[in-house]
C-alpha cells in the first residue's frame, strides 16, 4: 500500500506540538527552534521518538519556519538545505530507533507560513512566495521525506503558493491544514467550503484544520469540512486555550479530555488525527487509545460542481447561478476604450456594480487585438479579486493568458472555455488539472456548431471522455450548448433548449448559456432574452451568462425561483420587488448591496478603489479643506468598513483595500495641509523577539495610520530592550506587540515587564494567534485586541 492509499485507509495519527516541548528542554525566548536540528540534534530525535512511541504514524520535521527568509546561508547563518536535511535525518533516525513496529511510520516535511502578506494586501509577490516555498520543498525531497505537510496557513493565497511549490517540485503526497477562527473563517476571510474547492482543485491528498482552536471549538468546522470534501479529513487542534503559569505557557485541556473530544471529531468524519500547540506525546497516546478501534465515516466522493473565490464558494445546484457578463468588450464601446486606456478603475466598477445587482460569478474577458491580453487579464484578475468576493470566470482563447490568470487566481475559477476540437482540449485540460477549475465546455467541434441536439450531445460525450483521460471528473465540467439567434433560424432556440434538457437528464451534467445571443437582430431584445432564459431554467439550466442590470432578466430569475420553490417564503422575490424604482417613467433596479448608498469619496474608500479615491479626494478638495475632508468623509468611511469587519460582514481583504483607498485620499490631503497638522499621537508597533511573522503587526500599522496615528514600526524579531528604549526616547504612551508562535510569547511577557518597570505610563496592547484575554491578563498587558480594529478602538479611548 502506498502512502496516498494509506491516507484513505483506516485511521492515521500525526504528531502534536513541538514548541512547548522544546521550551521545556531549554529553548530560550526568541531562539529559533529549527537551529536545534543541527546544534541539539539528539533533543530533536528524542522528541520525535516520543511521538512515534506514543502512536504517531507521521511525525513532522522541525522545519515549521525553515525558509530562506530566516536561513539564507549568509554571514554565518545556516542554509535552508542544511536545516531541512538535518531535520529530516533526525526524524528518520527517530522513526527507526523508536520502540515498536516502524513499518507504518512516515516523515513529513513541515511547511509553515512565511510571516508576510502576499500582494496586493502585503508586499510579497505571489511568485516570490512560490519560489521561497519551492526552496524548502526541494531540500525536503533531497533529504528523502515521505510527504509534505503544509500547516497553520491563515491565508488562502499563501496556501495556494505553498501547494504549487510542492506540486511543481515533487511528486510526494501533500496534506494541508488551515487555521480557522470560531466563525469558521481564515484570517483573510475564506470559509471551509471555499478552501475545500480550491485545495481539491489543486489536487492535494488530504485537508483539514490545525491550531488556533481547541478540539471542542473545532467540532463545527470538522462537520462543514467533511460535508464538503471528497478527501480524507485532518484535525489537529490545540490543547485548548493558552495561559501563562510561572513564566511558562500551559493549556487548559488535559490529555484525557482532549482525547475524549477527538472521538467526537472522528464521529464527524476526521480520520487523520494529531495535535498542535500545547499537545504532547501524552495527548497523542490518549487519542490513540480511545480512537484506534472506532468505526470511521467513509471518504465520500462528493458530486459537487463548485467554484470559489478567496472568501466564497458557489455551488451549481438547484438554483440557477447568475454569471455577470459586463466585463467583456464585445459590443461595449466604453469598455473597449477603458481597456485601451488601461482604466482598471472602470473594470473594477463594472465588477462591483454587478455584485451589487445580484451576480454570483463574474465573467472576465479583456480580449482586444491591440492589447497585451496575457498581461492585462492577469492584472484585472489580481485587482478584481482584491476588492470583490465573488468567484471569477476566466474567459479567453489565449492559452498563455489563461494560464497566467489561473496561476494567480485566489480560488477555484470557471474556465471559459474548451470545445470538442482536439487541439483545444489538449491545451486547456492540462491547465484545469494543474490549477483546478470548472471548465465551460462548448458543444461545437471541427465541423462547427451543430443545428440539432443529437450532435451536441455527441460532442458533449466526447468531451467528457477526453476530460476523464486527463483526470478531470464530470462534476468539474459545465456544458454550454450554445444559444443561437432565432432571427436567423426560427428553430435555434428549440435545439438549444432540448440540448439543455438532455444534458441535464441524460448525461447528468451542469449547463450554462450565454442567453442574450438568442435575441440578436431583434428589437427590444430583453423581451425575447428573458423569456428564453425562463424556458431554459425550466429545462434545467444551471447557470447563465447574463446582464444583471437588466430588469427583465432579473424579473425572470426571481420569478422563476419563487414559482419553482427555490425561494423560501418568496423572501428574495419580495426583496427584489422592493428594490425596483418605479418613480421614473422607466423602472430600474436599485442595487441591494448596502455599499451602493455610498457615493463619491466615501463610496470609493468603502469599495476599496484606490485610484477613484484619489480622484474623488482631489475633486472634493476644490470645495472643502483637508481636515474637514478627513473628519467628514475619510474617517467615517473607514468606520463603516471597520464596523463591517467587526460584525463579520466584511473581511480582512476589504479592510486592507479600503485602507489603501483611504491612503490615496490622505496623500491628496497631505499636499494641501501643513506637515503634522491634524496628526494624532505616536505609537510603537513591534513583533517580539524570535518571531518573524509580522502580518498582524503590519495590518494594525496600515489601519492605525489611516486613522491618523503616527506609527513607529520597529519591525519583527525585536528585543525587549530595543522596544523599551524607543518608547522612552519618543515618550510613547501606547505600544502594540504581536506574536504568532507559543515559543515567542515569553519574549512578549518580558517586554511588558520591562516597559512596566522603565516606562510605567505606557500602555501595551497585544495580539496574535496564540493569545487570549486570559493570557493577556496573566502577562499584564493593558489590552488584548483580537483584530486591528480593536487596537484602533482602544487607542481612540486611550487618547480621547
Amino acid at each position: 500500500m502506498n502512502l496516498r492509499e494509506r491516507l484513505k485507509s483506516g485511521i492515521l495519527y500525526l504528531d502534536g506540538g513541538t514548541g512547548s516541548i522544546l521550551q521545556e528542554l531549554g529553548l530560550k525566548p526568541g531562539e529559533l527552534p529549527e537551529i536545534w536540528n543541527i546544534e541539539r540534534a539528539e533533543d530533536i530525535v528524542g522528541v520525535a521518538k516520543r511521538y512515534y512511541e506514543a502512536g504517531s504514524n507521521v511525525v513532522y520535521t522541525n522545519t515549521f519556519g525553515a525558509n530562506c527568509l530566516k536561513y539564507d546561508g549568509k554571514d554565518g547563518r545556516y542554509s535552508v538545505e542544511e536545516i531541512v536535511c538535518a531535520a529530516a535525518n533526525n526524524t528518520r533516525k527517530a522513526s527507526k530507533e523508536a520502540a515498536g513496529d516502524s513499518s507504518d511510520r512516515y516523515v513529513a516535511l513541515d511547511i509553515g507560513p512565511l510571516g508576510k502578506m502576499l500582494e496586493p494586501l502585503g508586499d510579497l509577490p505571489f511568485e516570490e512566495a512560490v519560489s521561497i516555498f519551492a526552496e524548502t520543498v526541494k531540500a525536503g525531497v533531497k533529504a528523502g521525506v515521505d510527504l509534505i505537510a503544509i500547516e497553520t496557513m491563515n491565508d488562502s493565497y499563501e496556501t495556494k503558493a505553498a501547494v504549487l511549490a510542492a506540486k511543481e517540485n515533487s511528486d510526494l503526497p501533500i496534506i494541508v491544514t488551515n487555521v480557522y477562527d470560531e466563525q469558521a473563517k481564515l484570517m483573510t476571510g475564506a470559509c471551509p467550503e471555499s478552501m475545500v474547492a480550491m485545495l481539491e482543485g489543486l489536487g492535494v491528498d488530504a485537508l483539514g484544520a490545525n491550531c488556533s482552536l481547541g478540539p471542542k471549538q473545532m467540532l463545527p468546522i470538522a462537520k462543514r469540512l467533511y460535508e464538503a470534501t471528497s478527501l480524507p479529513l485532518i484535525m489537529k487542534p490545540n490543547a485548548g486555550l493558552p495561559k501563562s503559569v510561572d513564566g511558562k505557557t500551559v493549556f487548559d485541556v488535559k490529555p484525557e479530555e482532549f482525547a475524549s473530544i477527538m472521538t467526537e471529531l472522528v464521529g464527524l468524519g476526521a480520520r487523520i488525527l494529531g495535535g498542535c500547540c500545547g499537545t504532547t506525546p501524552e495527548y497523542i497516546n490518549e487519542t490513540v487509545k480511545v480512537t484506534k478501534n472506532m468505526e470511521l465515516l467513509p471518504v465520500i466522493q462528493r458530486d459537487n460542481t463548485v467554484v470559489s473565490s478567496s472568501q466564497e464558494a458557489v455551488y451549481f445546484d438547484k438554483r440557477p447561478i447568475l454569471i455577470g457578463e459586463r466585463i467583456n468588450p464585445t459590443g461595449k464601446k466604453l469598455f473597449k476604450e477603458a481597456l485601451r486606456n488601461h482604466d482598471i478603475g472602470y473594470v473594477l466598477n463594472e465588477g462591483i456594480k454587478q455584485k451589487e445587482h445580484g451576480a454570483h460569478i463574474l465573467d472576465v474577458n479583456v480580449g482586444l487585438p491591440e492589447i497585451d491580453e496575457p498581461a492585462l487579464l492577469k492584472e484585472c484578475v489580481e485587482e478584481l479579486q482584491s476588492v470583490i468576493s465573488l468567484p471569477l470566470q476566466i474567459d479567453t482563447t489565449d492559452i498563455k493568458a489563461m494560464e497566467g490568470a489561473l496561476r494567480i487566481y485566489n480560488g477555484k475559477a470557471m474556465i471559459n472555455s474548451v470545445n470538442g476540437k482536439e487541439e483545444v482540449m489538449k491545451e486547456v485540460f492540462p491547465l484545469a488539472k494543474k490549477y483546478g477549475g470548472l471548465v465551460v465546455c462548448l458543444t461545437l467541434d471541427e465541423d462547427g456548431i451543430p443545428d440539432n441536439a443529437d450532435k451536441r450531445i455527441e460532442i458533449a460525450e466526447k468531451i467528457i471522455k477526453r476530460a476523464k483521460e486527463y483526470g478531470i471528473e464530470k462534476k468539474d465540467l459545465i456544458f454550454d450548448p450554445l444559444a443561437m439567434a432565432v432571427s436567423s433560424d426560427s428553430k435555434a432556440a428549440i435545439a438549444t433548449l432540448e440540448s439543455v434538457r438532455r444534458l441535464t437528464n441524460e448525461l447528468h451534467v451542469k449547463t450554462s448559456l450565454g442567453v442574450s445571443n438568442v435575441s440578436f437582430g431583434l428589437p427590444n431584445r430583453e423581451f425575447i432574452t428573458a423569456t428564453f432564459f425562463t424556458m431554459a431554467m425550466q429545462n434545467g439550466l444551471s447557470g447563465a451568462i447574463m446582464n444583471p442590470f437588466s430588469l427583465e432578466m432579473m424579473k425572470a430569475y426571481y420569478g422563476y425561483n419563487a414559482l419553482s420553490s427555490l425561494d423560501d417564503n418568496c423572501t428574495e422575490y419580495i426583496n427584489f420587488a422592493g428594490s425596483i424604482d418605479t418613480s421614473q417613467s422607466t423602472a430600474k433596479i436599485v442595487a441591494k448591496d448596502s455599499k451602493e448608498q455610498y457615493e463619491g469619496l466615501k463610496g470609493a474608500i468603502i469599495k476599496g478603489l484606490k485610484e477613484e479615491a484619489g480622484l474623488e479626494a482631489r475633486k472634493a478638495l476644490e470645495t472643502i479643506d483637508g481636515l474637514s475632508l478627513i473628519n467628514e468623509q475619510i474617517v467615517p468611511a473607514l468606520d463603516v468598513v471597520g464596523v463591517g469587519f467587526e460584525n463579520k460582514t466584511m473581511f480582512l481583504p476589504q479592510l486592507l483595500m479600503s485602507a489603501e483607498a483611504a491612503k490615496s485620499a490622505f496623500d491628496e490631503v497631505k499636499k494641501t495641509i501643513a506637515q503634522g497638522s491634524g496628526n494624532k499621537e505616536t505609537v510603537i508597533l513591534a513583533t517580539v523577539k524570535g518571531d518573524i511573522h509580522d502580518i498582524g503587526k503590519n495590518i494594525v500599522k496600515v489601519i492605525m495610520e489611516n486613522y491618523g496615528y503616527n506609527v513607529i514600526d520597529l519591525g519583527k524579531d525585536v528585543p525587549p530592550e530595543d522596544i523599551v528604549k524607543a518608547a522612552i526616547e519618543n515618550d510613547i504612551k501606547l505600544v502594540g506587540l504581536s506574536a504568532l508562535m507559543t515559543t515567542t510569547v515569553p519574549a512578549m511577557e518580558e517586554t511588558i515587564k520591562q516597559l512596566n518597570e522603565k516606562k510605567p505610563d505606557c500602555k501595551v496592547v497585544v495580539g496574535g494567534a496564540v493569545l487570549t484575554q486570559e493570557y493577556a491578563d496573566m502577562i499584564k498587558a493593558s489590552k488584548y485586541a483580537k483584530n486591528a480594529m480593536e487596537t484602533v478602538r482602544y487607542a481612540e479611548e486611550l487618547f480621547a
